[in-house]
């Protein structure tokens, strides 16, 4: 494969007119690997292989699929870095990369996907906190019912509702509710994937309907009455025998036991919602590519 020089004034030209040749190599100190060099005879600079790499300037890149796998498996960021015998801070920088680069590349799964998946869509929200009980998070996800796919998620902060809502309102105010508006986005992402005609099915909440019909006026929207938790599953699983939604619900109780920040009764609670959605994207990903 031609390269072409990564430089700015190199860029604004043709790539015919491009004149790099090999220039060496030299052996990376993190993995021991050959890296070629090359030489730009226009503008006299030089690069390598590894400026194209995402991974540029990382000297412990040999780690990365060790922290995603651990990152997946319900292991803290703490001791992931006892594990790895790294310090936190690596482990923080190694988490936001891969966090960025999943949100990048969750979308290029999706072709692998049979096509007649996306006529069957199930869809709801997981409900989680930021830091304290008085203050929720929503993230909702987005499924298919055939292949439990996650063809979409997001987080978005709700008002604390249940007996800790008047609390919550006497020590931090008003809290926005923003799950309509991103659930709305979600649903408008994805309509280039999901048929126009597709048949949605998602419990009785009250927004779901007229969200749903905005953006899929023709589609079909089943709901389902909401079921009691079972003990099993992180009590995402229903207490019945069939369960309409247990496609969602699986999905939901595998995060619950694969994120450790969404662990029931943990004292590892995201601080961050931004740093949740990338630790779900991680997730996502892995789920996506690995699990189903």
């Amino acid at each position: 494969m031609r390269r072409t020089c990564p430089s700015k004034h190199c860029l604004n030209l043709p790539f015919d007119s491009h004149r790099v040749i090999k220039s060496g190599s030299f052996v990376r100190k993190s993995d021991r690997k050959v890296v070629q060099r090359f030489f730009c005879k226009l503008c006299k600079s030089s690069f390598s292989n590894a400026t194209f790499n995402p991974c540029y300037w990382q000297r412990k890149r040999h780690l990365n699929p060790k922290i995603q796998y651990l990152l997946v498996s319900g292991v803290s960021q703490r001791r992931i870095a006892r594990l790895l015998r790294i310090s936190r801070l690596t482990v923080k920088r190694k988490f936001e990369f891969l966090g960025a680069r999943a949100l990048l590349t969750f979308n290029k799964h999706f072709n692998l996907i049979p096509k007649s998946h996306f006529n069957f869509i199930q869809f709801d929200d997981l409900v989680t906190i930021e830091h304290t009980k008085l203050k929720q998070l929503s993230v909702p996800v987005i499924v298919t019912s055939e292949s439990r796919k996650i063809l979409g998620f997001d987080v978005c902060k709700i008002p604390t509702s249940g007996t800790n809502a008047e609390k919550s309102r006497r020590k931090y105010g008003f809290r926005p509710n923003e799950h309509p508006k991103k659930l709305k986005n979600l649903l408008i992402s994805l309509k280039e994937i999901i048929p126009a005609h597709a048949s949605f099915t998602s419990d009785q909440h009250k927004n779901y309907n007229p969200i749903l019909r905005k953006v899929f006026p023709r589609s079909t929207h089943i709901q389902v009455k909401g079921q009691r938790g079972s003990v099993v599953g992180q009590g995402e699983l229903k207490k019945v025998c069939f369960d309409p939604l247990f496609s969602l619900n699986h999905t939901c109780a595998m995060l619950r036991a694969n994120i450790n920040r969404l662990f029931r009764r943990s004292w590892c609670t995201t601080k961050d919602p931004h740093a949740l959605k990338l630790h779900i994207a991680i997730y996502a990903n892995f789920h996506n590519t690995r699990l189903t």
